[in-house]
């Protein structure tokens, strides 16, 4: 064969091949835009700024062609409605706590918060290595979802009051803004719980219309004012030890979404949910010092309260998984690994944390 019959074939063979391999790549790289709503206001940089960060990366992975334009509570429906609206189909994807929904079954509560659960580095574990994150979206199909998370701020700051509480006594009759089971097991301490959602907080706190309310930690806090009306800031929230943040995807357009994208979606969320705990991490020490230097006060619960607190919360969980296998079933997975993962941490990270804090209040950290 002589070099011209050879290029011309070869050539003709190249198009050929463009020709068929075009539309192939057309299919697997479509123009796809969603929208995510957000639970979240925009004046909380590190978590509505998370989903900020999502639809950024998912764009840069994809070329421009996976958009996802994300939308503030209010903007296409309300904060506490975000995963009813995905489920419905009315929106493709939220940012939210799942436990803003355990009033339509206990479960929910379980991927973001339960009240003395693991901790940020226990709940990876169990969710990466444990199994845990299989386990969720067992239940999240059954209400036409798909979970991916997105986010963590770590163990939570117990909340802002107006006044002093030392006694399980000064409880009753509290009105306290708190979300998902701690409402519950705090209203059998006669505590009478608000769920309001966060950018409404300020203004009922100023007005009395409650007497305390939680939130996240220092930093963003700090950016909702609360020291203004409500000067005793308590620690921990025992019922946050770790609060995880949600993307949650309609089932149906999940299924539907090119395989590629999945892997682009699920990249993105992993890299925020380490990015914003980095990022509360490294914020909050200098956020509370800024606020103690204000006059704020802050106050450990007493032991009298968090043994109660304990107490009720087990009696919560006993009386839920009486009725409900599918808040049992995770549940008892996670306090058998809860177990073994505080027994293994007395020996690493508490011996080091205790030994590093004692030379903190001893000043030889500087």
């Amino acid at each position: 064969m002589d070099r011209r019959s050879f290029l011309a074939k070869t050539s003709g063979g190249i198009a050929a091949a463009g020709a068929l391999a075009a539309p192939a790549v057309a299919q697997s790289a479509p123009k796809v835009t969603w929208r995510l709503t957000s639970s979240y206001p925009k004046s909380l940089d590190t978590i509505f700024g998370g989903a900020e960060r999502i639809a950024k990366l998912v764009s840069e992975l994809t070329d421009g062609n996976f958009k996802i334009q994300v939308f503030a509570p209010g903007e296409l429906v309300p904060g506490f409605q975000a995963a009813d609206a995905v489920a419905a189909g009315t929106v493709e994807m939220c940012q939210t706590a799942s436990y803003y929904y355990w009033g339509k079954d206990p479960t929910w509560a379980i991927g973001t918060a339960v009240p003395f659960g693991l901790n940020t580095r226990q709940v990876n574990a169990w969710l990466q290595t444990g199994g845990g994150a299989d386990l969720l979206n067992e239940f999240y199909k059954t209400q036409n979802l798909y979970g991916i998370v997105c986010g963590n701020t770590g163990a939570q700051m117990g909340g802002w009051f107006r006044k002093e509480i030392h006694t399980v006594g000064d409880l009753k009759g509290l009105k306290f803004r708190v979300g998902g089971p701690a409402g519950a097991i705090l209203s059998k301490l006669g505590v009478v719980p608000q769920q309001i959602p966060g950018g409404d907080i300020y203004p009922a706190l100023e007005k009395g219309t409650i007497d305390a309310a939680e939130w996240v930690g220092p930093y963003d806090d700090e950016k909702l004012g609360f020291d203004a009306v409500a000067p005793f800031y308590y620690y921990p929230g025992w019922w946050e030890g770790s609060a995880i943040i949600y993307a949650f995807v309609n089932m149906d357009k999940w299924n539907t979404l090119p395989a590629g994208y999945k892997v682009a979606l699920k990249t993105a969320c992993e890299a925020v949910n380490g990015s914003m705990l980095a990022t509360y991490d490294f914020n909050n020490p200098a956020a509370l010092k800024r606020l103690v230097a204000r006059g704020v006060k802050a106050r450990p619960f007493s032991k009298e309260i968090l043994e109660a607190c304990f107490n009720a919360a087990n009696q919560t969980y006993t009386e839920i998984m009486a009725t409900n296998p599918t808040f049992k079933k995770i549940w008892m997975n996670i306090a058998a690994y809860r177990d073994e993962a505080y027994l293994w941490q007395q020996f690493a990270e508490y011996g080091y944390d205790s030994f590093m804090m004692l030379q903190q209040r001893n000043g030889k950290l500087k």
